[in-house]
């Protein structure tokens, strides 16, 4: 096992652990939420949400073999990212937050999170990986914040469960897909073994010290005494020319359209709200809805002593906060809030409750034995107009831009095509003044005007004449359903060859530093022969150098020359061993090697050890698997996901 393979392995079980860490404290920074999370994967908790109001929008992040990731499950996780790292970060995430950049890198990464669950949940479903409704049960019964003294409450389930917004068969299938998940790790984890003497080995090459002094020939100190001739920079020059390519540059003027945008401009008449209202009078029905308090004992003789003491009028709420056992309920004085009839747990059902105010008898259920009350009732009623009417004019308004936004891209298209029109007058037909960018290359695209469709329409002629010259009309470009960008190319630059006395200067320090480097080299290997042969003192006190102190030098993560050489080197024996390497600035480093000294691990700290490399074993199969998954799937992203 080489050592360039020991440190790989040891890297990816790093970078595993802090991604599933990353994962994790994700979860923890809200306290129903994290009921939830810590135990099942966040990005299937966000399948569900429902779509957007209005048909037409892009309803996709992703596409991946078929199997949609859609917008706002995307955006609920990218906002939990922003929030666990505000509340990491403090005043710091300001910074981070009004870094564009930043920020798209963050969606993205997230996004690619996603795709990675999904599949991973395909390849389970592919390897016939099953999760029975039983195992289900018990995964959810097992869960502590669903219980009372250890037992489970299905009160206490379903009320956890409704005030994140939840169903029940949402929060099933969820935890399905993650179990399946557990069956598919647990697979991975059986399929790789490390044999004992492997480990043993690794374990005395991963630890091992070596103590060695350095003295270190500065590259710096010799560059600026290099001479270059003129000669020289011309030839350099000559010969290099590649190396110095202007990219082509491009300003441009462009007007952004999107349905937010004019969203904001359209006003909804009362006429509009109270014909949609009587149109869609069955989508604002409520169910009859019935309001109960709950008390939950353990044992039957007690719940029958409650249900005695409320019969000669003891106070319900009173012997909720002091007799019940559940504590959710009882904080509320046994207060559930209201249910309809599909969101009434069974054991509440039991009860059979019709009148305001009337009292169940002890009912066992799974969790021990209720006395249920219910407290009012709720006919079946359509919402008012008035309780609605924020949502309505929400989806009229919504409706309305898109509708506008569409008829406004057609006028616009329409005059490109036929009136070949300047931006000038584009600017009168939309109402809003361009914006004009400063010079930019494919490299440092506007944050703004960075998608996929923008780029490749300015960067492969379409907008230039056959002379290379910006064509006088504009274009519309567009992004998704709901955004578009109206462009024109206003100056153009070819890519060309910087000339020479725009880079001279810059030819000369990489000719200085070249030639110090060639310099320090020589300099560096005459050295270390004269070490070798036991007269290095002069030739190093010539060179204005010395070996420091002892340094302590163990096997560090990420490749260092310097490193990587002092640990190639034989055991010294009695006899110091002499070497050169580079460091990571390039600077030649001469070194001696006096001693390999071993370092052992406690049995405690060996069985840690041992147990960490077979996990790393096990993570380079998982994310070998995943690779191999990423490589073959159709992974469709949406044009404005596309980086």
């Amino acid at each position: 096992m080489t050592p360039f393979y020991i440190k790989l392995l040891i890297n990816i079980a790093v970078e595993y652990y802090y991604t599933m860490m990353e994962n994790l404290r994700i979860a923890a920074k809200h306290v129903v939420i994290k009921i939830i999370l810590s135990l099942i994967i966040i990005s299937f908790i966000l399948t569900g949400i429902g779509n957007y109001l209005i048909g037409g929008f892009v309803d996709y992040a992703a596409k991946v073999n078929g199997e949609v990731i859609k917008n706002t499950q995307l955006e609920q996780l990218f906002q939990s990212e922003q929030q666990r790292l505000q509340q990491e970060l403090h005043e710091d995430f300001s910074a981070l937050s009004d870094n564009k950049g930043y920020m798209k890198d963050l969606r993205k990464q997230v996004l690619s999170k996603l795709i990675d669950n999904i599949l991973l949940t395909q390849y389970a479903n592919k390897l016939g990986l099953i999760v029975s409704d039983e195992q289900i049960k018990n995964a959810i019964r097992n869960i502590p914040y669903f219980q009372t003294n250890g037992i489970f409450s299905n009160v206490k389930y379903l009320s956890i469960l409704s005030s994140i917004g939840y169903t029940a068969d949402n929060f099933a299938q969820s935890m399905r897909q993650q179990l399946m998940l557990q069956q598919l790790m647990q697979a991975l984890d059986k399929s790789s073994f490390v044999l004992p003497t492997e480990l043993q080995k690794m374990a005395a090459l991963v630890l091992q010290q070596r103590n060695v002094r350095l003295a270190t020939i500065e590259i710096s100190k010799l560059q600026s005494n290099q001479k270059v001739s003129e000669n020289e920079l011309k030839t350099y020059y000559k010969e290099h020319q590649s190396k110095f390519i202007v990219p082509e540059q491009i300003k441009i003027s462009y007007i952004p359209l999107n349905t937010l945008s004019i969203q904001e401009k359209i006003n909804v008449s009362d006429a509009e709200i109270i014909s949609y209202y009587e149109k869609h009078k069955i989508s604002y029905t409520q169910p009859e809805r019935k309001h109960y308090s709950v008390i939950q004992l353990k044992t039957e003789t007690e719940a029958n002593e409650v249900l005695n003491k409320l019969k000669q009028g003891g106070d319900f709420f009173i012997l909720a906060k002091s007799k019940s056992i559940d504590i959710l309920s009882r904080s509320t004085g046994g207060n559930i809030g209201w249910m309809e009839p599909e969101t009434t747990d069974d054991d509440i059902k039991k009860a059979h409750l019709t009148e305001k105010g009337q009292l169940s008898t002890v009912l066992k259920s799974s969790i021990g034995y209720l006395i249920v009350r219910l407290n009012d009732i709720e006919p079946k009623k359509i919402k008012l107009l008035s309780d609605v009417q924020e949502d309505i004019v929400k989806y009229i308004r919504q409706a309305k831009s898109l509708n506008a936004y569409h008829m406004l891209q057609n006028k616009v298209r329409k005059a490109i095509i036929n009136d070949n029109l300047s931006m000038n007058s584009i600017e009168k037909i939309v109402g809003i003044k361009a914006t004009q960018t400063d010079w930019f290359t494919r490299d440092n695209i506007p944050t703004s005007l960075n998608f996929k469709p923008i780029v490749q329409s300015i960067f492969n002629n379409v907008l230039l004449d056959d002379n290379s010259m910006p064509v006088n009309n504009a274009d519309l470009i567009t992004i998704d359903s709901n955004r578009s960008f109206i462009i024109r190319i206003t100056a153009y630059k070819a890519e060309s060859i910087a000339s020479f006395n725009q880079i001279s200067d810059r030819i000369a320090e990489i000719l200085q530093h070249n030639k110090a480097l060639e310099k320090a080299k020589i300099q560096g290997e005459q050295i270390l022969v004269e070490l070798k042969k036991g007269t290095g003192g002069e030739a190093m006190k010539a060179a204005g150098i010395s070996f420091g102190s002892i340094k302590k030098i163990v096997r560090t993560i990420g490749y260092n020359p310097l490193i990587e050489t002092i640990f190639s080197l034989p055991h010294p024996g009695k006899i110091p061993i002499y070497g050169i390497s580079q460091d990571s600035h390039e600077n030649i480093v001469l070194f001696v090697l006096d001693a390999i000294v071993p370092r052992y691990l406690s049995e405690h700290e060996m069985k840690k050890f041992i147990k960490k490399m077979e996990e790393t074993w096990s993570n380079a199969t998982f994310f070998s698997l995943l690779s191999s998954l990423r490589k073959d799937a159709k992974i469709k992203l949406s044009s404005a996901e596309e980086y």
